[in-house]
């Protein structure tokens, strides 16, 4: 069984923001692969789908970014998931809008969600898909930045970072980590 986990804060407030975009992962994955109604479990919605004949868990923790592990780390311990079986998908604003970076450990690079759940997991050997937002504009506060929604302009390329990152997490899941970063840690032009 593997376990996605989209970032992001709950509430019409923050639908559509670029901090938002783990959960719009997960509401593609869950149209792409029929996905169960989600369910409120752990204080989170989850929903489960099978993605390559995979048993695969999708959830959007409720709990606002900041506390996400609050919701992660009694879903990996009910479920008994393998840290290398669980993918957290979150938003980076120090990389381009469109690319995709996949890592199997590391910090959380100043992403909060990121950085809670790897502190209550207790370990930095934790997979990660990060969607770039970026780049932030000069003199812009960051949360102002990732709590605003895409420009008009910038909204069909979002779309597009989307589409590729399902394609990344289901390869993710048929065919492992590294072909999953082999294929996606480019930029979407090559």
């Amino acid at each position: 069984m593997k376990l996605v986990v989209g970032l992001g804060n709950p509430g019409n407030r923050y639908a559509g923001t670029r901090h938002n975009i783990g959960f719009e992962l997960i509401a593609e994955l869950a149209r792409r692969h029929a996905a169960s109604t989600p369910r409120e479990k752990f204080q989170a919605e989850l929903s489960e789908a099978t993605i390559g004949g995979e048993k695969t868990l999708l959830m959007c923790p409720l709990t606002f970014m900041n506390l996400s592990g609050q919701a992660v780390q009694p879903t990996r311990d009910f479920y008994k998931i393998e840290n290398t079986d669980l993918l957290v998908v979150c938003d980076d604003f120090a990389l381009p809008l469109g690319n995709l970076r996949l890592r199997a450990r590391g910090s959380a690079g100043g992403q909060k969600g990121l950085d809670d759940i790897l502190r209550r997991l207790g370990t930095d050997e934790v997979p990660r898909l990060r969607i770039g937002i970026g780049p932030l504009p000069e003199g812009w506060a960051a949360t102002n930045f990732v709590l605003g929604k895409f420009s008009h302009e910038e909204s069909a390329e979002a779309a597009k970072s989307v589409t590729r990152a399902a394609d990344a997490v289901a390869t993710w899941v048929r065919e492992g980590l590294a072909t999953a970063m082999n294929q996606y840690n480019t930029s979407p032009e090559n």
